[in-house]
């Protein structure tokens, strides 16, 4: 894999964008986002605004993804969303669709967050698997809520990239535990997908916000626990779980996607994204140490 076709962004293309398109803009600061995700660049305009620039062609498709769903879960959700102010078009030789947001206050969240977190992240979960999907949009193969089975030629082939990286006997027994666990045979319910801590901002110690909805799909309900392993730790772990009434199968189906977002991250990321290589050996890490400590 190679991340060659990655669109060029700056400062001087926002500030172009703006002024061809949305000239009650063109003359505020633009700033860009130091952050280690992987599909937009980020640019804060003035002190109110957010501009979000896709780099990849498959992430194209999320500012009208969100200009449609964010208003109608915003009403749903007890944690704050990004109001979509505006989508650009495609200029000044950039390719891509583009949105203008507001600018959310708050810090990314840290490792381990509490049991206090973990209520309030457990609700927000809940009350995203209770909205309505009828008008939901088809949902991949292989992306967020899928089947696991659908990612294992993926998983393996990361697994055998890494090489003598990680402990290729255990990371094998922890996904193959995952893919033997029973499946969801529910309707499929709202993910997030992403519940990473660059996606969680908090204020004054407490969850306030949830970004970045770029993974937004409906599936399997298990694919959201993923901060079971992000975020908590111990008692907070367990507290999360206990909170979505998780039994045995949807923890294992919760942790192999953990497993699947570090395992094909890490090689595709390895010399190119420290951030996304810390974020997700970490997780990787929690995910094996307790599969380890089970036998």
């Amino acid at each position: 894999m190679t991340q060659t076709d990655d669109a060029a962004t700056g400062p001087d293309l926002v500030r172009t964008l703006l002024a061809e398109q949305f000239p009650q803009w063109s003359g505020l600061s633009v700033e860009q986002v130091n952050h280690y995700g992987t599909d937009h660049d980020i640019y804060r305009v003035g002190t109110e605004l957010a501009v979000r620039l896709p780099r990849r062609e498959w992430a194209a498709a999320q500012a009208e993804r969100e200009r449609v769903w964010l208003p109608r879960l915003a009403r749903e959700l007890p944690l704050r969303l990004p109001t979509q102010l505006a989508i650009g078009r495609p200029g000044a030789g950039y390719p891509y669709p583009w949105s203008v947001c507001d600018w959310l206050p708050g810090q990314q969240a840290t490792w381990p967050l509490g049991e206090c977190a973990a209520v309030d992240l457990a609700g927000f979960v809940t009350a995203l698997r209770a909205v309505d999907t009828a008008d939901a949009h088809p949902r991949p193969a292989r992306a967020r809520g899928a089947p696991l089975a659908e990612l294992d030629d993926g998983v393996r082939r990361a697994i055998a990239e890494l090489g003598d990286r990680i402990d290729a006997r255990l990371a094998l027994r922890a996904w193959q535990l995952s893919l033997d666990a029973d499946p969801y045979h529910g309707p499929g319910v709202w993910l997030h997908g992403d519940l990473l801590a660059g996606n969680l901002l908090v204020v004054d110690g407490v969850l306030d916000a949830v970004i970045d909805w770029g993974a937004l799909n409906v599936g399997d309900p298990a694919c959201d626990l993923q901060p079971a392993w992000n975020l908590f730790a111990g008692a907070g772990r367990d507290r999360f779980l206990a909170e979505l009434g998780s039994d045995e199968s949807a923890r294992l189906r919760g942790r192999g996607w953990v497993l699947a977002q570090t395992l094909i991250a890490l090689p595709y990321y390895w010399d190119t994204n420290p951030g996304i290589v810390r974020q997700t050996w970490h997780a990787l890490g929690e995910a094996l140490a307790e599969v380890a400590g089970e036998t």
